[in-house]
């Protein structure tokens, strides 16, 4: 069995640098994709670069979308429809991988995780399993690699056998639960599966190892861009956030919630043991992201 590892790609070049490095004895292929419009349906340029990957660049296949989905509503400017257009962009991102698995075989694992998730292909629980679908539950760190936000785990890389991908939307959007064979709706639902595997120690979620800046760029061009453009939320905001170890956004709020961004939680400085131990080894190559005691 081969592993195939897709992610979509923006501009995070740090996060594929430490992903291609901690993956890289596991995998077989990696897939990027990037497309030439944000989540937002901002024009924007190519920012990939092979060359800077070159330890690599035999085993990355890198996608370009070049046109928008079909179905985008430009007319109507409401938060909800802007929701709907992203949704469209970030399926369309996914589906667009099917493009280069088609000559894998039957039997090979397709991982599919936003750059910043990264499974865990030494986990044990994984090793001794035979299932045909997993779900990586992962710990969640904010702003620098070893800030933990303690408050939830993150489900993050899903992965399948080819043979059961049907789409990678659909892969994506499984529920993070395996369900008894004796639940009827599991019949009826794509998304409720009774043979999956959840891998409990399945990696590592990397979320905004980036600049307040880049941050500000990316909360304003991803998918859920509509509520982050209501926030009213400063680059001088996340600085502030990013100093005292904070996270604002509450991601325990209900879907319907006005403001998910007046959360106040504390991140936890955590040590080192509990990160991938390539992270542990080249911490000096990455001393900018992590956090010291102060």
């Amino acid at each position: 069995m081969k592993i195939i590892d897709c992610t979509t790609y923006y501009s995070e070049d740090l996060m594929l640098d430490v992903r291609f490095n901690i993956l890289d004895k596991y995998v077989s292929r990696f897939i990027v994709t990037e497309s030439k419009f944000s989540h937002s349906g901002q024009k924007k340029t190519l920012n990939f670069n092979i060359n800077n990957f070159p330890k690599f660049k035999d085993k990355i296949e890198y996608l370009v979308i070049e046109k928008e989905p079909e179905g985008i509503n430009t007319e109507n400017t409401s938060s909800s429809t802007k929701r709907v257009n992203s949704l469209l962009r970030i399926e369309q991102s996914y589906n667009y991988m099917m493009n280069a698995i088609k000559n894998d075989s039957d039997n090979d694992l397709i991982c599919l995780s936003d750059n910043d998730e990264i499974p865990n292909f030494e986990s044990k629980q994984f090793k001794n399993s035979n299932s045909d679908i997993y779900i990586f539950k992962q710990l969640f760190f904010y702003y620098k690699f070893n800030l933990f936000y303690d408050l939830m785990p993150w489900y993050g890389t899903k992965a399948c056998k080819k043979k059961k991908l049907s789409s990678f939307s659909w892969l994506r959007n499984l529920k993070n639960k395996k369900y008894p064979i004796w639940r009827i709706d599991t019949f009826f639902s794509k998304i409720k599966q009774t043979n999956l595997k959840i891998i409990e120690d399945g990696g590592w979620h990397f979320t905004n190892l980036k600049t307040a800046k880049d941050i500000y760029t990316k909360l304003s061009n991803f998918g859920h861009h509509n509520e982050f453009d209501s926030s009213g939320i400063t680059i001088q905001d996340i600085q502030k956030c990013i100093d005292d170890r904070i996270v604002n956004y509450n991601h325990q709020a209900d879907q319907s919630a006005d403001n998910k961004y007046k959360a106040n939680y504390k991140l936890q400085l955590i040590e080192d043991k509990i990160l991938p131990n390539y992270l542990i080894k080249n911490k000096d190559k990455y001393k900018e992201w992590f956090d010291y005691y102060r």
